[in-house]
């Protein structure tokens, strides 16, 4: 303030020396007492703003009334809690229980011995199961009361301990897997007619998907135990759309779908076994097959009726299968099935799909379960084949009587070989 009184000043004086009118002298005079009337509000505001500050500071604060506006008293804020202070109190930091039991530490790593290299020791101990279906050869009746000392068990002839013996009795999880092309109406109608007799069989706790194929596999209803859904999806197949048909195609995609099922799977594949129409082989199909787990395919051929009264051809629609040609696909059935530990079947008349089926849930749902260490303990991914047969205790042939109490032959039947780990799987 004293270096702008200063400056008015100065500038006052200096007027006076100028030459100037009555008038200018006179406005130049008002100008400057409104400047010092400025200037000397400013002193007087600045003067009484910093008495104010001084006696603000030199007065205690007033003590703080612990009773809130609704008349509950306030929470006293510890020196260590955090967050705002205001009606509700302050939101307190929890605090470490300090008689709390610190972790203990990690356990030392031993000590590393020089010289010693480190390593690991892995052993992998492949364990392979086996099922078995037991049963008399002239009526497919299941034979039960059977021990794991009645078994011995084969590896590319070298003899296996079962580890691992038991019956199994599950439910179904099966693809009903029907051929519908416009091939014949005999074999359209034989198709439908085992395919019904088997969604008869099924009980509530089965799992079954439908499909069916003609040029392209058709998925009709995915896994389910609504056996009215089963019916339903049959009841679609009423017009055929094409005469080809791709078996070897549909049966390798089936087979690839089923490796993403967990446990036991079944193929109730009802054909003729003709296949017209397929990018892939017969032994692509066949090392599919090979190389598939717990997967049994159960072939039902039909057209046997036209193939024997020698009108199986169908050159109305392009097609002709020689008698010849139907050989071929009952020796490839029977090799689906052998491979997998399934049956094939070739029913004649309508009367025998119901037995048909009723045997393929009898061994489905009655059959011994072995599982081996192999002695050739090798993942090199090589195929081994299996051979199972069933002895008296005293290690001869045993002896089965059906209801009658007549002496029977047993049939054996299990997978004929299975494909190994192989190392980098």
């Amino acid at each position: 303030m004293f270096g702008k009184w200063m400056v008015a000043k100065k500038y006052l004086v200096s007027g006076t020396q100028l030459n100037l009118s009555t008038a200018g002298l006179f406005s130049i005079l008002a100008n400057r007492c409104l400047l010092l009337s400025f200037l000397a509000v400013s002193l007087l505001l600045s003067s009484g703003a910093t008495l104010v500050f001084a006696q603000d500071q030199s007065q205690a604060p007033p003590p703080q009334d612990k009773t809130q506006d609704s008349g509950k008293p306030k929470q006293d804020v510890p020196p260590e809690a955090g967050g705002p202070t205001d009606n509700v109190g302050p939101y307190a930091i929890p605090k470490r229980n300090p008689e709390e039991t610190p972790a203990p530490p990690p356990p030392a790593a031993p000590a590393k011995v020089e010289g010693m290299p480190d390593y690991s020791i892995k052993v992998n101990v492949p364990l392979v199961n086996v099922d078995v279906m037991v049963s008399l050869k002239n009526n497919g009746q299941f034979v039960s009361g059977l021990t794991k000392e009645n078994f011995r068990l084969f590896e590319d002839g070298a003899p296996q301990q079962i580890s691992n013996f038991g019956v199994t009795k599950a439910p179904i999880t099966a693809v009903l897997l029907v051929e519908f092309g416009a091939t014949r109406y005999s074999f359209m109608l034989d198709a439908l007619r085992a395919s019904y007799a088997f969604a008869h069989t099924l009980t509530k706790d089965d799992w079954i998907a439908v499909s069916y194929y003609d040029m392209n596999p058709h998925i009709l209803v995915d896994f389910t135990q609504d056996k009215q859904a089963v019916y339903g999806a049959l009841n679609q197949m009423r017009i055929p759309g094409f005469s080809e048909t791709d078996l070897f195609d549909t049966l390798y995609d089936t087979l690839d779908r089923l490796d993403r099922v967990q446990g036991k799977k079944y193929i109730i594949l009802i054909t003729t076994g003709f296949n017209s129409f397929s990018r892939t082989t017969l032994d692509q199909v066949m090392k599919k097959i090979k190389d598939t787990k717990d997967v049994t395919i159960f072939p039902i051929s039909v057209g046997q009726i036209a193939r024997i009264m020698g009108n199986a051809g169908n050159r109305g629609m392009g097609i002709h299968a020689s008698e010849m040609d139907y050989l071929q696909a009952d020796n490839e059935m029977r090799t689906f099935a052998a491979m997998t530990g399934g049956r094939a079947y070739f029913p004649r008349f309508q009367a025998e799909y119901g037995e048909d089926f009723q045997d393929i849930g009898s061994d489905i749902r009655n059959q011994y379960s072995l599982a081996y260490h192999p002695t050739n303990s090798k993942l090199d991914g090589t195929y081994r084949k299996l051979k199972v047969q069933v002895v008296a205790p005293d290690g001869g042939p045993l002896k089965a009587k059906d209801q009658k109490g007549k002496e029977q032959k047993i049939e054996v039947v299990s997978r004929d070989g299975y494909t190994a780990k192989h190392t980098v799987d």
